[in-house]
């Protein structure tokens, strides 16, 4: 029973940072566009490689 005043507390603050850490996350917009930066990454390197395409056609 005595281990419950020592293991509640610790439940609520490691509960509390984890809220405190969301709050902070989605004032900050870590969750404002989640769609947009996967396909950044799949159109950048489509243009890396039409890019390097064209400069080995360019080159002498």
């Amino acid at each position: 029973m005595d281990i419950l005043f020592v293991a509640i507390p610790i439940a609520l603050l490691v509960a509390g940072f984890f809220v405190a850490a969301f709050l902070w996350g989605v004032r900050s917009g870590q969750w404002d566009d989640v769609d947009t930066p996967p396909m950044r990454m799949l159109l950048e390197d489509e243009t890396e490689t039409k890019n390097r395409a064209d400069k080995d056609k360019n080159a002498p």
